[in-house]
């Protein structure tokens, strides 16, 4: 009898992962315009620039560990350039994985968990005025 339920379990050991999922993932790419990760709605951020605007950043109020660089500057910094750098703005956007990021992150043995660095295209900002833009 132990002979048999020892076959049969050989047998499931073999034939189960044919039915099993065994599609692989494709790895979301880098970098602006490529495949979105997430997407901000009205996210509460502090948000970070030069007085040019040619260098935005943003950290969500959330997750401080995690970096957001600004995919379109320029564009965006007509909505801040009378605000203070640093201050905590509402954002939309879609966020997408920054590149030197990734291959950092894939050249090391030990990969931070918190520390994550991404791209973000920006849809909308503005200062929360209790609930007015």
């Amino acid at each position: 009898m132990s002979y048999l339920i020892r076959r049969i379990a050989v047998i499931l050991i073999i034939i189960l992962p044919l039915f099993t999922n065994t599609d692989c993932k494709k790895q979301k790419k880098c970098g602006c315009g490529k495949d979105v990760l997430f997407s901000f709605t009205n996210e509460p951020c502090t948000v970070y620039f030069n007085e040019s605007g040619t260098s935005m950043t943003l950290q969500t109020v959330g997750d401080p560990y995690s970096n957001y660089t600004f995919c379109n500057p320029v564009e965006m910094f007509p909505k801040v350039d009378k605000l203070k750098s640093g201050d905590e703005l509402m954002v939309s956007g879609h966020v997408y994985w920054d590149c030197s990021y990734v291959w950092q992150s894939s050249n090391q043995s030990y990969q931070t968990s918190l520390y994550k660095i991404y791209n973000i295209q920006v849809t909308d900002i503005y200062l929360d005025m209790y609930g007015k833009k």
